[in-house]
């Protein structure tokens, strides 16, 4: 029986690079422009640190997404060769 191998982020870049970049480090580059944003105005860290943490968990989860779909993808081309 084959072994089960997730993709890598490498994988995941080459097969679809813009979408990728759009899920794993856009929203990586949004909460560090927040908390700067935050820390430059003087807003609460309390605010710029929830939406930085909910940035992080956004990022983490369309990245497993998008990785399985991925693998999705690739067990169907398996099956249709």
């Amino acid at each position: 029986m084959a072994a089960r191998r997730s993709p890598s982020y490498i994988d995941l870049f080459r097969a679809a690079p813009t979408k990728s970049t759009l899920l794993a480090v856009g929203p990586l580059v949004l909460a560090a422009g927040q908390l700067a944003n935050g820390y430059v105005n003087g807003v609460s860290p309390v605010v710029s640190i929830a939406f930085a943490v909910a940035m992080v968990a956004f990022a983490t989860v369309a990245t497993d997404h998008h990785a399985a779909e991925h693998r999705r993808r690739r067990l169907e081309a398996d099956l249709e060769s």
